[in-house]
């Protein structure tokens, strides 16, 4: 009788032996734990709680952690995406959590209106998880890289406020010793970076708190007698502080926290889904949501804080290559278990504040990059996604740098006021909706001059001949290239309008393609100098002064230029303006001599792309002359 093979299992779904599982599980915890930890350190030295709390908020986000990280990766019903991913406190909900419980007196009181919020926007992010692919097309990277931005911007004032001892009458920042401390830790952390791979690179952190620790507890200075007063076994209690109390402001204000982290869950989702080898659709999306929303509820119920996923973890997949979500699982298990040792706790607790503010100088910064490589990909020729970037973070550093601005307004808006990172978010979404939203679209300005400037939805609306006479100076000679590109519309923003033209370019056949070539002048010539060839050409070559040469060097260039074609039969190509000097023009037409006609035939394409690139841009230029000079001037710095 035959056997019906059965279907072989993804890695993700491999359970691996309990040995590799433990071991591979406590290396996700060592990745995670400075991570997770330093949340509830950075809020209770914030809003002024006692050392006995503190531990307590550290086992209590321990065993959350835990069950929050197998509710993801195990999943039941429609609950977790069932992918190795890691449950940690967003570092989102950190500046505003410091700003709702400080407003509401600070201590115990503070912490109990946190956690009306993180209840509420818990539920709010479980039961919107389904809808959230439609309000996704709010926070395109215009808005989550200023988002991010303005969180590691405005977390940087809380890591400098430990670094000089911590906040209130213990910060000292003419004392030395804290300054060796904060810039040693941080030393460390940077020197293992450099000097390690793999695993040891991954616990960077962890390492410089812990040797931090020792050398301070060495010279007296990191103290834990309160780990002899803990526990050795102790259960977190729900509503361990008292009943939750609830606040408008402060659960707008979370909630806003959620809806950022769920467009960071979505982000960490799909690259743990391209790490694994695993499509990811939509209903994987709303169960990743699902989970962050009931762990964020779970911890307001034992006294913990708003959940996502670690993007720390998630390469550590990368790097591990183990792909199996039993090993989060099992990870997960781990925790659970450090949230019930109370005495882990305390030893945590003991953790000096410059030690703590050195390593999280370096965590919060990390953020902020994290904002920047976000930003890279927004379109700042549309001056509209200038204006919202400018504005959100620098209101957010307004308030962050002068926090009693909050009392000049009413008190229900001193939440928002109250935080950077508040202020910063709302601002960054609410312009994004007015300039993207509301009202007609019409695009960034990509032709033309001041006054009479061709907008992107214009050029949506284009003939093919009107698209082909406004973007034919691109390239020289033949417009098929162009009249392809025409094809690809509409484009989205410029950044899809100039990669048509690249994509054109390659789809030429051979015979196009070396039309093409063969319609660029020749470098250096006196037909160029004369404008002759067009003002695109003057331009492109009077970079490198190429157009006013003596006749040494007129004839060096001459002499390469004519062996170039009567070798290969078309013109040297090169994009004059990548060129460090005219000495290095030179001797790249040299090299090239020596290749063969299908390399120099694809060198020439690439070199007349980015010529193209340099004339879209000059194109830009013309028509955004603000935006340009500005983009010259910090290039030029």
């Amino acid at each position: 009788m035959k056997t019906v093979p059965r279907p072989s299992r993804h890695p993700v779904d491999e359970v691996l032996p309990a040995g590799k599982l433990a071991v591979y599980g406590a290396q996700h915890v060592l990745a995670f734990y400075a991570g997770a930890v330093i949340v509830p350190i950075l809020l209770a030295n914030s809003i002024g709680l006692s050392t006995q709390q503190l531990i307590h908020l550290i086992n209590a986000d321990l065993f959350t952690c835990g069950i929050a990280s197998i509710i993801q990766s195990v999943g039941f019903w429609k609950v977790g995406v069932r992918l190795p991913l890691l449950q940690g406190v967003t570092f989102t909900a950190v500046s505003p959590m410091i700003a709702i419980g400080l407003a509401a007196g600070g201590g115990t009181d503070g912490l109990l209106v946190i956690y009306g919020a993180v209840l509420v926007a818990g539920l709010a992010t479980f039961f919107i998880a389904p809808f959230f692919s439609r309000l996704i097309r709010f926070f395109p990277p215009v808005v989550t890289g200023s988002v991010i931005t303005i969180i590691g911007l405005a977390l940087l004032p809380v890591a400098a406020g430990d670094a000089v001892g911590g906040a209130g009458p213990t910060a000292d920042p003419t004392s030395g010793k804290n300054l060796a401390y904060a810039l040693g830790t941080l030393g460390l952390i940077v020197l293992i970076q450099r000097v390690f791979k793999g695993f040891m690179a991954t616990v960077a952190v962890l390492a410089g708190l812990v040797v931090g620790t020792l050398v301070a507890w060495a010279f007296g200075d990191a103290h834990f007698s309160a780990v002899s007063d803990a526990a050795w076994v102790g259960v977190t209690q729900p509503f361990y502080f008292g009943w939750p109390k609830f606040s408008i402001a402060a659960i707008i204000s979370m909630v806003v926290v959620m809806l950022i982290t769920a467009v960071e869950t979505t982000g960490d989702v799909f690259a743990t889904g391209e790490i694994v080898e695993k499509r990811i659709g939509k209903d994987d999306i709303a169960r990743a949501l699902r989970a962050d929303g009931l762990a964020t509820t779970i911890g307001g119920v034992f006294n913990s804080f708003p959940y996502t996923c670690f993007a720390e973890n998630v390469g550590l997949v990368r790097l591990t290559r183990i792909r199996s979500r039993w090993v989060v699982a099992a990870a997960g298990g781990i925790m659970i278990l450090l949230g019930l040792l109370p005495k882990a706790g305390a030893i945590v607790a003991g953790i000096p504040h410059p030690v703590l503010g050195g390593a999280a100088l370096a965590m919060f910064a990390t953020v902020a990059v994290v904002g920047f490589q976000t930003l890279a990909k927004v379109d700042f020729h549309d001056h509209r996604n200038v204006v919202i970037v400018a504005t959100s973070v620098g209101l957010a550093m307004y308030v962050t740098a002068q926090p009693q601005v909050a009392q000049a307004v009413p008190g229900w808006a001193e939440i928002i006021f109250g935080s950077g990172i508040t202020l910063g978010s709302l601002t960054a979404i609410g312009l994004n909706i007015l300039f993207h939203h509301v009202g007609k679209d019409y695009g960034p300005a990509v032709a033309g001059q001041p006054g009479d400037t061709i907008r992107l939805d214009q050029v949506n609306r284009m003939r093919r001949d009107e698209f082909v006479e406004t973007f034919a100076g691109l390239f020289q000679g033949p417009r098929w290239a162009v009249e392809r590109a025409w094809d690809m519309r509409p484009f989205a923003d410029t950044h899809a309008l100039r990669r048509s033209f690249q994509e054109a370019l390659f789809s030429g056949s051979h015979e196009e393609q070396r039309q093409l070539i063969e319609a660029y002048p020749q470098l250096g010539s006196q037909f160029v100098a004369d404008g002759l060839s067009g003002e695109a050409s003057l331009r492109d070559q009077s970079d490198k002064g190429l157009t006013f040469l003596a006749d040494p060097e007129r004839d060096e260039l001459a002499t390469i230029t004519e062996a170039y074609r009567e070798r290969f039969g078309f013109p040297l190509v090169i994009s004059v303006r990548d060129a460090d000097s005219f000495h290095r023009i030179i001797e790249q037409g040299r090299d090239r001599l020596d290749n063969c006609e299908n390399q120099e035939h694809a060198a020439a394409l690439l070199e007349i792309a980015k010529i193209a690139g340099y004339r879209f841009d000059d194109f830009l230029s013309d028509a955004n002359p603000i935006h340009s000079a500005r983009t010259r001037w910090s290039s030029n710095r």
